[in-house]
């Protein structure tokens, strides 16, 4: 039940989080937006994102995680609600940027929930399926939004979410449970636990993680407006192809925690689906560059290869941080991510339009290169070998740990 409700939350918030470029035809066509503008207003949401994650995580780490995911969801779904009466760009961003300040509370808090409930050796399982929250709540849009948005309007369109989030709220207050937390003695508890940050690690896998993120968004954000735009798809149709692409990409996502479970390691696998993520976009470039039909196959396969990723880094991240510093490391991955989320659109918009899609893909094929040379996996398999010298660890059962291996995420 707990994983099911962190999994729909992170869905909910997803919806519109990540979701709006759906609306990219609708914002040009009814608000007479170009591309790069349209891009910023999509990308509001995840600016609001960015300013507040830590700080929500802060809050769960000291309070817990249930009402910190409510009051988020119930606070985006008023600004969601605002957004709807709103004619102007610049107030629409506001409200939309607002929204995702609010909803960053179900990004720092619920993945910390899920992962307090299960144990290492379940963990990228359970991860995985946690993180599919978000190519399940970007299908979801891409399903609904687009006809929506075509028979009612824009204010209809971004209805939709808002309700979503009112639901998930409600479930989320009366059904979820704060996992249980190690009991501190008096002493214990006047001492804060050393940072996990003074050693390297943690900080290149947040920036590995951030490469991996381009890619992503790129497919993600680009591929409605590619598809009308470019091969004259009507949006509705192609908004049923990308929602095939996210439902797979959020089995990717699940295969990819059984994978690292399997294996004992969360960034070897990460570090392949960078080699990956290299790939599939220079293949995307190639496709339009040469007019190729195959293109649009990339794209569906390029949804499933840039958010496989995804849960492997916030397990790794929890992990390493231990039960003290969870939150507030969760919130800044999830803040290094949505920093490039919010510039990807409008910049890479700015370049499509004046050069054309394949050197825009070719740009976002150089940044999961740099991925595989961030990527601490020599670090995992150290803190591995040190954990299982000193007898703390199985290293099958908890790879990757650190100081922290003594007690889960939320013991």
């Amino acid at each position: 039940m707990i994983l099911a409700l962190g999994l729909f939350a992170q869905a909910a918030a997803s919806s519109f989080l990540y979701g709006l470029p759906m609306l990219i035809p609708q914002l040009r066509t009814e608000l007479q937006l170009s591309l790069p503008e349209a891009g910023a207003v999509v990308a509001a949401p995840a600016l609001g994102l960015l300013l507040t994650l830590i700080a929500w995580g802060a809050v769960a780490d000291r309070y817990g995680e249930r009402w910190v995911i409510a009051s988020g969801l119930i606070l985006a779904t008023a600004f969601l609600l605002v957004s709807t009466q709103l004619g102007s760009v610049v107030a629409l961003c506001v409200s939309l940027a607002l929204a995702g300040a609010s909803a960053a509370s179900v990004n720092a808090a619920s993945g910390r929930m899920v992962l307090g409930w299960f144990a290492a050796h379940e963990r990228g399982f359970a991860m995985g399926i946690r993180q599919t929250g978000q190519p399940l709540g970007v299908a979801y849009a891409a399903i609904l939004l687009p006809p929506v948005a075509s028979r009612w309007g824009l204010g209809v369109a971004l209805a939709v979410p808002a309700v979503t989030c009112a639901l998930l709220a409600a479930l989320v207050a009366l059904f979820a449970l704060d996992p249980p937390r190690p009991a501190r003695s008096a002493t214990a508890g006047s001492q804060r636990p050393p940072t996990p940050y003074r050693a390297p690690t943690l900080w290149r896998l947040h920036a590995a993680s951030t490469m991996l993120v381009i890619p992503q968004f790129v497919v993600s954000g680009f591929s409605m407006v590619y598809l009308v735009g470019v091969r004259h798809w009507d949006p509705s149709a192609a908004g049923r192809v990308l929602f095939v692409a996210q439902l797979l990409g959020a089995l990717g996502r699940i295969g990819s925690g059984i994978w690292s479970d399997r294996v004992a390691s969360r960034l070897r696998p990460m570090r392949q689906l960078a080699v990956a993520s290299a790939a599939i976009m220079a293949a995307a470039a190639l496709g339009d560059r040469y007019s190729s039909s195959w293109v649009v196959l990339v794209l569906v396969v390029g949804a499933v290869i840039t958010v496989a990723d995804n849960g492997l880094a916030f397990t790794a991240v929890a992990e390493i941080a231990g039960s003290s510093w969870a939150g507030r490391a969760l919130g800044a991955q999830n803040t290094a991510q949505n920093i490039a989320a919010t510039l990807t659109p409008p910049l890479l918009g700015a370049v499509i339009s004046g050069h054309g899609y394949a050197l825009g893909f070719s740009i976002a094929a150089v940044f999961p290169l740099l991925a595989i040379l961030l990527t601490p996996v020599t670090d995992e398999r150290r803190r591995a070998e040190a954990a299982r010298d000193a007898d703390l660890v199985s290293p099958a059962d908890h790879p990757g740990r650190g100081d922290d291996a003594t007690s889960s995420v939320a013991q």
